[in-house]
């Protein structure tokens, strides 16, 4: 059977039967139609072992593909097979066969706590063209930084998500189709209130939270990558928007929040994907060794 159309019914049974999310649904086509490229096949009886090991040799070598990449088309492919095995398309999953590299343990990318205000202070500080862009970005690096949210999480949010008054944001449907609310620093509330007043001020009346300078719509992703390739030209730091919530994590647990809170907050399915960031928080080690009972014993 033709490849292209069995992978369509897959990905309509992915999104509809199993009800995966866009961004998981767009990697699948991504990786299988990248593998019928480069393999040059349009039957799915033509896969086998022979062309799924030079795809990753191909990824390995002449691509130089991350181990985070090469396992990302393993497991894709992988789901995939399985899918086409069950529904009688296959025999056998070709891909069970073929190994997978060890996952590297790297410590989270980060700013430290200066750089993070550093950061604040050039965000507020630019010289933009309108002010509604100073609040408005100021808010929006504000929650990535005192709320830990992901690009789409916070690009999502609707003007009802976000309860100033009570000091809540209500993250609907995030990574994993979960709902959670994150409490609200004072902080993060007073960027927020004059970002709030200036939008009023503009009618801006669109459902969405952020939204963009020119027209009532919501701020895009295009929008918001060029606004911190702006900021980060500016600023001379090294920095994403999944960094900014690495940091906040981090100076989360220097500031004393317990590990379980913390992956509420964050939205981690499994707390042990929260702990990686006591390992990156230097103070937080520093903190926790001056426990050791004999430091006041022995001069």
């Amino acid at each position: 059977m033709d490849i292209i159309i069995l992978s369509q019914k897959f990905f309509e049974y992915s999104c509809y039967m199993r009800g995966y999310s866009k961004d998981t649904v767009r990697r699948y086509k991504y990786v299988i139609n990248y593998y019928c490229k480069q393999s040059g096949i349009t039957d799915i009886s033509q896969v086998n072992d022979a062309n799924l090991r030079a795809l990753f040799l191909y990824g390995r070598t002449q691509r130089h593909w991350q181990t985070n990449t090469y396992i990302c088309f393993h497991k894709s492919l992988l789901v995939f097979f399985r899918w086409c095995v069950t529904q009688g398309y296959m025999d056998k999953n070709p891909i069970e066969g073929i190994e997978k590299p060890k996952l590297e343990k790297r410590l989270p990318p980060k700013l430290n706590k200066q750089q993070t205000m550093r950061l604040l202070e050039i965000v507020y500080n630019y010289p933009y063209e309108y002010s509604y862009l100073r609040y408005r970005n100021h808010a929006l690096f504000s929650m990535f930084i005192f709320a830990g949210l992901r690009k789409q999480e916070l690009l999502n949010l609707k003007n009802t998500d976000v309860d100033i008054e009570n000091l809540s944001i209500f993250v609907r449907q995030g990574k994993g189709n979960k709902d959670r609310i994150i409490p609200m620093s004072h902080t993060l509330a007073q960027s927020l209130k004059r970002y709030v007043v200036e939008k009023r001020r503009l009618n801006k009346t669109c459902p969405e939270f952020f939204t963009s300078l020119r027209g009532d719509n919501r701020f895009s992703d295009s929008g918001l990558k060029k606004l911190v390739e702006q900021i980060r030209k500016s600023s001379g730091l090294k920095f994403s928007v999944h960094k900014l919530r690495h940091t906040f994590a981090t100076l989360m647990l220097e500031g004393g929040c317990d590990i379980y809170s913390l992956s509420r907050m964050m939205g981690h399915s499994d707390i042990k994907t929260t702990t990686i960031y006591l390992y990156a928080s230097a103070e937080h080690l520093r903190s926790q060794i001056t426990k050791h009972p004999l430091n006041e014993c022995i001069r």
